[in-house]
């Protein structure tokens, strides 16, 4: 964790206020006190506290109880046990958000990328053309977290045409402010800035390349991360490996993440209709209530996309991430009813009777 002063130990800087001192009573009575998580590194991690940035690791109960969405995420409030050395993270306060998506692979779990954000920037270079599709995943996951989303095109120095790229992001990102950015020129940079005010945190969410560590950079005023070269022309590709929270010198603080290769939808579809909000409101005016805007009669999503007011590719956008949802929903409720059925089996045979003696009790 880098600061620039020892503004790190404040921690009011880091985001602490007036409820979360009521929340922590209990364990300030049982001698525990207060951390921020900073970095994140297998399974150790790193905890801004008022007496400095110490080591610590989750007690193996939390390890063991809270499942892997409950253990301790970069941004996370944590109750510690004080020390030298490694310390013993004993808990994880309640989160005002979580950044998450389905875990990398074939199992359907959930993973927590960023805990307690309030302004989530949905990061897209315009060293090329934005991919809408993605644009439109990514603000679906970020309506999810419970965090304010905010739409970043870095790079515009790269770009020719950045009002007709701004413009075409705002069509998929209604509701969402969308900035222009360039760390080159500083076009935006105060912008982005801006929404930090108060000590909020801000996470940074993108694809590989798309210029979320240098913009860190830039805010700091320093080279924190590093940055890879990729093209002749010098600008970088981040190498962020691990996710890490940064107090920025004049106030906020920001979470770098590392480039997303994928980015599986997690949560009960809110996130995806707030995303397509003009969806939402059109299937207010459909016949009927459970209306899937396939071939219904009397749709008013399909009457919207003949007219020519709605984008094809937007409901079909809608309807894969919609899809994608309620499979991973599917796949959890099953293997819900797998752990319930192995916990009654396992109930039922302690009360067998042994097979060599008369059934008692």
């Amino acid at each position: 964790m880098n600061s620039g002063t020892d503004a790190r130990f404040d921690l009011a800087r880091l985001g602490w206020d007036d409820d979360r001192e009521v929340e922590f009573a209990p364990h300030a009575a049982a001698g525990l006190v207060p951390g921020r998580v900073s970095t994140q590194l297998r399974g150790v991690h790193l905890v801004a506290t008022a007496e400095g940035e110490v080591r610590a690791e989750a007690a193996g109960r939390l390890w063991r109880e809270s499942g892997a969405a409950g253990h301790p995420v970069v941004g996370d409030w944590v109750a510690l046990e004080p020390g030298t050395g490694t310390v013993t993270i004993q808990a994880v306060l309640e989160r005002r958000t979580a950044v998450t998506r389905k875990a990398a692979g074939r199992a359907t779990v959930e993973q927590v990328l960023a805990a307690n954000v309030d302004i989530l920037f949905v990061v897209a270079g315009l060293d090329g053309e934005p991919n809408l599709r993605r644009l439109e995943r990514f603000l679906a996951a970020a309506w999810d977290s419970g965090a304010q989303p905010v739409v970043v095109l870095t790079k515009a120095d790269l770009a020719a045409q950045v009002p007709v790229s701004v413009t075409a992001a705002e069509a998929v990102a209604a509701g969402v402010a969308v900035h222009a950015v360039s760390t080159v020129t500083g076009e935006g940079v105060e912008e982005i800035r801006a929404y930090l005010a108060g000590d909020r945190t801000g996470a940074f969410l993108g694809p590989s390349g798309a210029g979320k560590s240098t913009l860190v950079n830039r805010l700091l005023g320093t080279e924190e991360q590093e940055t890879r070269e990729v093209r002749s022309d010098g600008k970088g590709r981040h190498t962020t490996t691990h996710r890490e929270l940064f107090v920025l010198p004049g106030g906020g603080l920001v979470i770098d993440t590392p480039g997303l290769r994928e980015l599986g939808l997690w949560g009960d579809g809110e996130g995806t209709a707030s995303a397509f909000g003009e969806i939402t409101e059109l299937a207010a005016g459909c016949r009927f209530n459970d209306c899937a805007h396939e071939n219904e009669p009397g749709c008013a999503v399909l009457a919207a996309v003949e007219s020519g007011t709605l984008d094809p590719e937007r409901l079909a956008s809608y309807r894969k991430l919609g899809n994608e949802q309620q499979f991973h929903a599917r796949k959890q409720d099953a293997r819900a009813s797998a752990d319930e059925r192995r916990k009654w089996r396992r109930l039922a045979r302690s009360f067998r009777k042994p097979s060599d003696g008369p059934w008692t009790e």
